[in-house]
């Protein structure tokens, strides 16, 4: 499913993201262009990045 509509970004492409170290909406933004124009997706983005940060945290 897509995160980003406006620069075509997968789910998979921002958990893989996630995985090679972005903690932030702006590190997946520069990784991946998501986010960078409507922004419609950042609270999506910010939910996955929490999520991750949740599952590491309870780990």
């Amino acid at each position: 499913m897509y995160v980003c509509v406006c620069r075509a970004v997968t789910e998979s492409e921002v958990h893989d993201c996630i995985a090679e170290g972005a903690k932030t909406a702006r590190q997946v933004r520069d990784a991946t262009g998501a986010g960078g124009d409507c922004a419609t997706c950042v609270r999506k983005i910010c939910a996955m990045l929490k999520r991750s940060d949740d599952l590491v945290t309870s780990a």
